[in-house]
């Protein structure tokens, strides 16, 4: 795939994660590739062979799941697949965010292109055109158990095409756009409504792509927060006046994981001439040791990379695949499988969720330190203006923890809660869907916690004065006054700890570090 200016060119080879980033948050469009669409009319006259076979055929001549063994006469078949449809979009509860909603378009529309499914040319064309009109089916966060693949949001997409149900028009990734009904939209597109012919209603609902999407959107989102993590962390030990010589690279070479390493690197360049850490070396020096939270944060955070790492590995594998059921192999044959199944992506949902929850606890534990003068090396406690009258950030800690404990929560994986449907055919499910939408709001609160360790950190940095902090590290805190005030008199926290916390999920905490240390690892 090739990302041309304002566009994606789709065809059998895999998106990106980057790709798919560019279409689901940013609106980039779609551009369908010439021999990939040649492809998929050969394959679909596979299928239109054997809907004329008098021998019944799973999903093109028969009923689905365990009415699999049901025929379907020819002139019934496109009811067949208008009822699988209607029956399938049967999602409950709040809708679901734009950008979750292009995401699983675009990764079902590119399985389709593999020519591994038997859609035909206008349907393909069809989810293309409704991607580029800015056209996003309402789905509802409930309905998926992640097995045949994220049913019920996907036929929520598919009745959208067949010009039923309801829609958003326009919106951006935060903004949801016009309620609108999905006939209408189209019209307005100058879009045709689908009529689904034999196979394609299980084409267009049979995949991972849900879960998926949310996965690689949660993949590029992580990459910047655990960065994040090791500028919040430098500034800690910075102003905590702690020790930078446990970031050593000899050091981290004695443990050869690859992540921890990166993220020692990454603090040995945000402390690279701090004044606040130059202060108390020599001999006069009486610390010997540092907290966990400080001098153990890149075994934390490398460990949190690595985990990223693999999950990106099964995440390309995903978008390399062709999940449809029945399949059309490369000799021409149609052929059931398993391959719907969600577990792969799941398990790294569901990992990724515990890295958040283990960071987070991580980066909580250093805000704490600032607020106990028995701790935080000389420091005011809670780092109040006036101890007595002034409160500080005792409570900005609290939300901090409250953080934390819903992330404990939230690492419990859904993924080994398997439930029962379809009459026990499908006896055991993924709840991948489930991992995802649980993940989602995880890396909230990361960013969350992590912004409220940059505010503590900045203003213990400012409370050292007229020790200053380094280069990197002043850079953040000249950012985060930028929307949050420095020392002073109490005063309301909370719009001040939302301002710091856009400034760290939109990157511009990290971009503040990296515009003296240039790109982290």
């Amino acid at each position: 795939m090739l990302l041309t200016k304002n566009s994606v060119v789709v065809g059998a080879r895999p998106l990106t994660i980057a790709e798919v980033v560019a279409v689901a948050r940013h609106g980039a469009g779609i551009e369908l590739d010439a021999e990939s669409l040649a492809a998929v009319e050969s394959s679909r006259a596979i299928v239109e062979a054997l809907a004329d076979d008098v021998e019944p055929h799973y999903g093109i001549s028969t009923g689905f799941g365990a009415l699999a063994t049901t025929f379907i006469p020819g002139d019934r078949r496109a009811q067949l697949q208008a009822s699988l449809v209607r029956s399938h979009a049967a999602g409950s509860g709040p809708e679901v965010e734009r950008e979750v909603v292009r995401a699983l378009m675009l990764l079902r529309l590119s399985t389709l292109m593999t020519a591994r499914t038997g859609a035909r040319r206008v349907t393909v064309e069809t989810y293309a055109a409704i991607l580029n009109a800015g056209i996003t089916p309402v789905v509802r966060e409930y309905g998926s158990l992640g097995c045949s693949g994220d049913l019920a949001p996907l036929a929520h997409c598919a009745l959208a095409a067949m010009g039923e149900g309801q829609v958003r028009v326009g919106g951006a990734a935060d903004e949801p756009g016009t309620l609108t009904d999905a006939g209408e939209a189209l019209a307005a597109a100058g879009i045709r409504p689908v009529v689904l012919a034999e196979k394609e209603g299980l084409a267009l609902i049979n995949g991972t792509d849900g879960m998926l999407g949310m996965l690689c959107l949660a993949l590029h989102d992580l990459t910047a927060l655990l960065r994040t993590a090791d500028v919040s962390a430098a500034m800690s030990v910075e102003s905590l006046l702690g020790t930078d010589a446990v970031f050593a690279a000899d050091l981290h070479r004695l443990r050869p994981q690859h992540g921890q390493s990166l993220s020692a690197a990454n603090i040995r360049h945000l402390l690279d001439g701090s004044p606040l850490v130059a202060s108390h070396k020599g001999p006069e020096c009486t610390r010997v040791q540092d907290a966990y939270s400080l001098r153990c944060a890149p075994q934390v955070h490398g460990a949190a990379r690595d985990t990223l790492d693999h999950a990106t590995l099964v995440a390309d594998r995903e978008l390399a695949s062709a999940v449809d059921n029945p399949v059309l192999t490369l000799d021409g044959r149609v052929e059931s499988n398993g391959n719907f199944h969600g577990a792969p992506v799941a398990y790294v949902l569901d990992f990724l969720a515990i890295v958040i929850a283990d960071v987070a606890s991580m980066s909580e534990r250093r805000t704490d330190r600032f607020l106990d003068p028995a701790r935080n090396q000389g420091l005011t406690p809670f780092l109040a203006h006036e101890v007595g009258v002034d409160s500080g950030l005792m409570i900005a800690q609290y939300t901090a923890a409250g953080i934390v404990s819903e992330l404990k929560r939230l690492a419990a994986p859904a993924s080994v809660d398997s439930i029962p449907s379809s009459a026990m055919q499908e006896d055991h499910v993924s709840m991948g869907w489930a991992a995802a939408r649980k993940l989602r709001r995880a890396i909230d609160g990361l960013g969350r916690v992590l912004a409220i360790e940059v505010m503590t950190a900045a203003r213990a940095a400012d409370l050292r004065a007229p020790l200053h902090p380094g280069a990197a590290t002043g850079a953040v805190i000249a950012e985060v006054r930028t929307v949050a005030e420095g020392p002073g008199p109490d005063r309301y926290l909370s719009p001040e700890i939302e301002a710091v916390v856009a400034l760290v999920h939109s990157g511009r905490v990290l971009a503040a570090a990296e515009s003296v240390t240039g790109p982290l690892n």
